[in-house]
């Protein structure tokens, strides 16, 4: 296949992935509690561009648009951070939550509810606490990011670094939620599962993905090259330790903004990234534009499931990433061992 057709092949995949992930915001803003037609629709988004809504229909497109604009966000970060990490970790399996940011992020955020902190209090003590642990694991595995000869000594030992890290947090999380009031105890759980009920526009996470996409889509050769051949990338003129520190400075603040946002979702930094390499190949030009689009359109079907599958109580949008993971992710694997 020439180089011109696999350019079309990667811009048409990309092409119809940008449609889904443009359906699936629509299908949300659609369903819950009080449906909205393709009529409504239409006519609410009319009033929201000319501003502040007045009927009903626009009120909830406002609100559901939000939303889904946020949980789009979310899931491509995660989605992007899990393609760094399996890259930087030269493991398909590995997901952003590997090395235990996320739970540097829960020791933060669960701090700070359990002291009745405001809501952006809240999201600054997760993000804080996960730019921590990811500093922390930088000065620990200093040595292993600075080389540039082979990884393969480097990504188990940094894992390894990870899982004790990631086993304190576990430890203080335990007895933030063992001291925790009955009255908070709900939120710091439904914080832990993950959940977009609470969450806001804001144009931070949209900057961090925006940026940490563009050096991944412009260092995608690169990527490549250290996931493959890593013991051979000086000889192709590519320094690995930086390219190394560069991938887990992103997947970390990637983690950090999406943890900070929406809690711990699971599944989608894992799931997406596996399943777009499983069907499209393992060539990082057109995996990490589609991980990422495929990963806001999972993450937003999979909030407006939340919301509408026990309607008008809301289910914690973890959960139905788990319980659509699990399975997806063990055919994965049977299917892998088939071929």
């Amino acid at each position: 296949m020439t180089q011109h057709h696999t350019g079309r092949r990667a811009s048409r995949i990309i092409l119809l992935l940008a449609l889904g992930a443009l359906a699936s915001v629509l299908l949300a803003c659609c369903i819950g509690s009080v449906s909205l037609s393709a009529t409504e629709l239409l006519h609410a988004l009319l009033e929201l561009a000319q501003g502040k809504p007045t009927t009903l229909a626009g009120t909830l497109l406002e609100l559901r648009l939000g939303r889904a604009s946020s949980g789009f966000v979310t899931g491509a970060t995660l989605a992007l951070a899990g393609v760094m990490m399996q890259a930087l970790l030269r493991n398909p399996l590995a997901d952003p939550y590997v090395l235990g940011i996320s739970g540097g992020a829960s020791v933060g955020a669960l701090s700070m509810i359990l002291f009745a902190g405001a809501a952006w209090l809240v999201d600054l003590s997760a993000f804080g606490g996960a730019i921590t642990v990811a500093a922390l694991l930088f000065g620990l595995a200093y040595r292993d990011f600075r080389g540039s000869g082979s990884s393969e000594g480097s990504a188990p030992l940094l894992l390894l670094t990870g899982v004790i890290v990631a086993s304190g947090c576990g430890a203080i999380i335990t007895l933030l939620l063992s001291i925790a009031p009955d009255s908070r105890l709900r939120g710091m759980v439904f914080w832990m599962i993950g959940d977009l009920s609470n969450t806001e526009v804001r144009y931070l996470p949209w900057l961090i993905l925006l940026l940490a996409g563009t050096f991944a889509v412009r260092n995608a050769r690169a990527i490549n090259i250290g996931a493959m051949h890593a013991d051979h990338a000086s000889a192709l003129g590519i320094h690995i330790g930086r390219l190394r520190q560069a991938l887990f400075f992103c997947a970390a603040l990637l983690t950090a903004s999406a943890v900070s946002s929406a809690g711990s979702i699971g599944f989608v930094g894992l799931i997406i990234p596996h399943a777009c390499r499983f069907a499209l190949g393992s060539d990082h030009r057109l995996l990490i534009p589609a991980a990422s689009l495929a990963g806001g359109g999972f993450l937003v079907l999979a909030d407006a499931l939340a919301r509408t599958v026990m309607a008008p109580q809301q289910l914690p949008v973890g959960v139905i990433t788990a319980l659509i993971g699990v399975p997806v992710f063990l055919l994965q694997l049977h299917q892998l061992r088939r071929r």
